[in-house]
């Protein structure tokens, strides 16, 4: 058996590690620097060598550990434990000089999350879990929000950048939520976005076309913090499903009940 929280403790010290050496870069891209990996997917080595960071990092924590990480640093998967990992979410906000942007890195064990750590550079900011825990923000526990009506819930989404084989249904969604909740906001991070659920500044969050390091740490800090999470289907396909819904206990049914009809397989 190993001990969660102390590896937490030190996956923190990573994340904080990786991300000051993101924020000393702040201001320093230009287009020399951008590769894209496909249609509107951005790279820099910004990204790689934050990665290596957290991977040479890990490594030392937990030596049988796989990876499944963005920018494919380390590629082997092991049986029982694998770390996956962003290195840098958002990193187009990050290259156009926006906020947010952060790490996150989560173990994997077996089929399932047991360590979360998302790290939002520009607020400094550390939110974290580990199985059986809390959840927290900066060492103070954190807590999704009591609302009980989607009308009155901030909602966040964020949209495809290469498959946009659903965009009439994600547009028709949008439209739905911008009549019945609070409002819309698109932040560049999924990460932050499931976090700021997590902590109570969103009700709601959902996003097609995701990869597991975009979510794994973030879904599992809201599952801690009392939100619940599901897939499209209201499944539990999320982490490798590239979709994901998230929300607070009370709005959660009312919320992905909305996302099935829009976006699940029995669109109506």
């Amino acid at each position: 058996m190993i001990d969660y929280e102390n590896i937490c403790k030190q996956v923190i010290e990573i994340s904080e590690k990786a991300g000051s050496f993101i924020r000393k870069e702040k201001g320093k891209i230009n287009s020399k620097h951008i590769e894209t990996k496909s249609l509107n997917s951005l790279v820099t080595y910004v990204d790689k060598t934050a990665e290596k960071i957290i991977v040479d990092a890990l490594k030392s924590i937990l030596p049988e550990a796989g990876f499944i990480t963005e920018e494919g640093t380390e590629t082997k998967q092991a049986k029982t434990y694998n770390w996956i990992v962003d290195p840098l979410d958002g990193t187009t906000n990050f290259i156009h000089g926006l906020e947010p942007f952060a790490v996150s890195i989560a173990l994997q064990e077996n089929e399932t999350i047991v360590i979360g750590v998302v790290y939002e550079v520009g607020k400094d900011e550390c939110f974290y879990a580990w199985k059986n825990s809390s959840a927290y923000l900066n060492n103070k526990e954190i807590h999704v929000t009591e609302t009980d009506k989607l009308a009155n819930s901030l909602v966040a989404t964020g949209f495809p950048y290469y498959d946009f084989s659903e965009n009439k249904p994600i547009l028709e969604s949008l439209e739905y939520f911008m009549k019945h909740s609070h409002g819309i906001r698109r932040l560049g991070s999924a990460a932050t976005d499931l976090v700021y659920v997590a902590c109570g500044r969103l009700e709601a969050f959902y996003e097609f076309g995701l990869s597991p390091w975009d979510v794994a740490a973030g879904a599992f800090i809201v599952q801690q913090a009392g939100g619940k999470v599901c897939d499209f289907n209201k499944g539990d396909n999320y982490i490798f499903g590239r979709e994901i819904v998230a929300g607070n206990s009370k709005v959660f049914d009312e919320f992905a009940e909305i996302i099935h009809k829009y976006l699940g397989n029995s669109k109506e």
